[in-house]
């Protein structure tokens, strides 16, 4: 698996927004968790809200399936992890101060953007998609409707064909 690859399977929706969480960051940067968010709080002026934000208990327990969980054993609702938006993730790069948290926050961001081009790629193809059923929709229902009117004056005949007919007869 790639890197970018490796590094999207990171990536989650939550609160309506693509994050990655605290712990798999901490394995990409190869620091400790702890390492890591003791970094951040040392520099939480540099991480507003939407560069960062901690999980609600219900969106830990909620979202926690989708999460590789080595470290949900090691976590209690006590300590919620952080969740860092891409903005965040560069951030992170500036607080840890290594190589090789500089060369994570370019994959990382790489990523991200990968990812973005994919949605935007998927909307393109789905808006394309919905055009041409929506046009060639119009012309099948035209097609359809000649077939069913047909097959309806084509039952009618059959039906008057079997019809006993009353009344006087012509010898």
């Amino acid at each position: 698996m790639t890197e970018i690859a490796n590094i999207q399977t990171k990536i989650y929706e939550i609160r309506g927004q693509k994050v990655m969480l605290d712990f798999d960051l901490a394995e990409l940067y190869e620091v400790e968790t702890r390492v890591l968010n003791q970094a951040v709080k040392r520099n939480l002026d540099i991480f507003p809200v939407d560069f960062m934000f901690q999980l609600t208990v219900s969106e830990w327990e909620d979202n926690s399936s989708q999460f590789v969980m080595s470290s949900r054993k090691h976590r209690g609702s006590l300590y919620l992890p952080f969740a860092f938006t891409e903005h965040g993730v560069t951030m992170l790069a500036s607080v840890l101060k290594s190589t090789k948290a500089r060369q994570t926050s370019i994959a990382i961001v790489r990523a991200f953007i990968a990812l973005k081009l994919f949605v935007l790629n998927y909307k393109d193809l789905a808006e394309k998609l919905q055009f041409l059923e929506s046009k060639y929709d119009k012309q099948f229902k035209d097609v359809y409707d000649a077939i069913n009117f047909l097959l309806q004056h084509d039952n009618q005949a059959t039906v008057q064909k079997q019809r006993k007919r009353i009344g006087y007869k012509n010898q």
